[in-house]
Order: structure tokens, then C-alpha cells, then sequence
């Protein structure tokens, strides 16, 4: 499996010389299984850098969102598989009391937000409300599951080729006691995370950060390494960095939050562009992190 980084800003886009380094699109991860199959995380601002490169790659594609906030749907106007007459695209996000998945994402392409209406898009689309169950896409077996974050918000695990993805890009799994339970059964999001090759998950604040924004629904970078201890993932990718946070203090926080510690997994900064393989196997498993430079 692959995974390749095209967004991993939170909250709202950061472009600019000093967030070069990590980035500054908003959510988006592009997934691909060994034997053909795009999977999409969220589709952030990151999203249309990704629509470039999917020109050359025909077949289906399974856009999986992990709730409607702005930040992770904003890109999907300017997707460009959705203009594609000849493509097959399957959108997937949580399930809402009020109103369908069509209905939301109406509210925001269409006018006065968006001159293009969701169903004038040329490509064959098909909408989904994640179910309660494991459910294919394409070639992954997926699961999705409700995590503490506002409003119906679900993180992702994602298998294909022997191996594992877990997607918590918004998550607050301190909520209440500013802690992160150690029971998993009080855990947010531990059976999506629990033994997981790779975890992408939230890392938003520094732990003087997170008392002013408590329920806001997000992690800070201690929270995510307690949390990716307790699961038991073999690597942890920090992830949906806050828009006010540059490149240089991005690296102090991951250097003063693992300093000294001694932990059971390998941390990666989540920086737009990184691409990588997962591989399984019985030890560490064999991570290639060289940059791929995104068109």
C-alpha cells in the first residue's frame, strides 16, 4: 500500500514561505493499493493537487470523508475526476440524524457558495453514508467508526496488501479529563487505531495550546503520542497541523515532545508530499519515506 500526503494542514489552509516544509493545503491523503485501486482521505484543499495526477490513472475512485467541515471538503470543487464524463466516483462520509450526505454537501456546492451544483457534475457519482460495517472499496477493506471530534465526524481504517491505515485526521480523545484514557473501552477511536501499521492522526496543539481549546475537538502532539502508544501502532504520522504553526516551530514541538522518551514506535512528521510504502511482515516494517514532489 502507498500513501501520499497531499494536505495535512487543519482548520484553514497555510501557504506561505515559512509553512514550505509541512505544507499548507488542508486535508488530503491518496491511498493506493498494490494491485491498482485510488482511495481518497478527505478532500481538503490538498484534494485538487491530487485531481492533476489522477488524469493518467482511469478506473474508479472512492473518496472516504471523515465529516463536513470546510477544512476537509473545500478542495472537492476543484477535483478534477469530477468533470471527467468517463469516471466512476463513489463519495463516503459519516451518516447525520437531520439530513443525507447529498443534502449536506449541497449546502456547499451550490450557489452563493459554489457556482457548480453537485448534481450538474459529469462524472458517474454515487453517494454513500458510511455504514455501521466493514464495507469494500475497491480493492481496501474499510471501517469506519464515530470519534470524539463535533458534529458526525468517523476516522478511518483502511486494509489492503497485508497491512493497515488508520485515519484519525480530527480527534479529541482527552475530552473531559485532559487526559487520554488508558482503558480502551473508554478510548475513542481505539479499535480503528489498535495495531495499525501506520496511524495519521491529529496533532493540532502544543500541550499549552490545548486548555483554551478544550471540546474543539482536537489533539495536542501528547495526546497523540499516548494515544498511538496505547493502540499499539508501529508508526505514527502527526498530522492536521493548526494554520498558526510554522515550519520551525512544527519541529520544536515534535523534538521537546519526544525528547527523551522512549517509545514503542517510529514518529514521522506528516509533511505535504511525503510517499511512502507499507509493508508487512513479522518485524519493524519497512517504511520508504523519500519525498515525492507533487505537481
Amino acid at each position: 500500500m502507498r500513501v501520499t500526503l497531499w494536505g495535512t494542514r487543519g482548520s484553514l489552509a497555510a501557504a506561505g514561505p515559512e509553512t514550505v516544509r509541512y505544507g499548507g493545503n488542508t486535508a488530503c491523503v491518496e491511498v493506493r493499493a498494490a494491485g491498482g485501486g485510488v482511495l481518497v482521505l478527505d478532500a481538503g484543499t490538498g484534494v485538487r493537487r491530487l485531481g492533476t495526477t489522477l488524469a493518467t490513472s482511469p478506473g474508479r475512485i472512492d473518496v472516504l470523508l471523515t465529516h463536513l467541515h470546510m477544512d476537509h471538503i473545500q478542495g472537492l470543487g476543484f477535483f478534477a475526476p469530477f468533470f471527467d464524463a468517463d469516471r466512476e466516483i463513489h463519495v463516503w462520509g459519516p451518516p447525520s440524524t437531520t439530513q443525507g450526505l447529498r443534502a449536506r454537501l449541497t449546502r456547499y456546492l451550490s450557489p452563493p457558495l459554489f457556482p457548480v451544483r453537485l448534481r450538474e457534475l459529469p462524472c458517474a457519482l454515487t453517494l454513500h453514508e458510511v455504514p455501521p460495517e466493514p464495507f469494500e472499496a475497491g480493492p481496501f477493506r474499510v471501517a469506519a467508526a464515530l470519534v470524539c471530534h463535533p458534529g458526525p465526524t468517523v476516522g478511518y481504517r483502511v486494509a489492503a496488501d497485508g497491512v493497515a491505515l488508520a485515519y484519525l485526521p480530527d480527534h479529541e480523545p482527552a475530552l473531559g479529563t485532559g487526559r487520554v484514557p488508558a482503558t480502551p473501552e473508554w478510548l475513542s477511536g481505539f479499535d480503528l487505531a489498535h495495531a495499525a501499521d501506520v496511524l495519521l492522526h491529529d496533532a493540532q496543539y502544543s500541550a499549552a495550546e490545548y486548555p483554551d481549546h478544550v471540546g474543539w475537538g482536537h489533539s495536542a502532539l501528547p495526546h497523540a503520542l499516548e494515544f498511538a502508544r496505547i493502540a499499539g501502532v508501529r508508526q505514527l504520522v502527526t498530522f492536521h497541523h493548526d494554520p498558526a504553526h510554522d515550519d520551525a516551530l512544527l519541529d520544536h514541538l515534535l523534538e521537546e515532545a519526544s525528547a527523551g522518551a522512549r517509545l514503542p514506535f517510529e514518529i514521522v512528521p506528516g509533511m505535504e508530499g511525503l510517499s511512502w510504502e507499507i509493508r508487512g511482515g513479522a518485524t519493524a516494517p519497512g517504511v520508504d519515506t523519500r519525498f515525492r514532489a507533487p505537481v
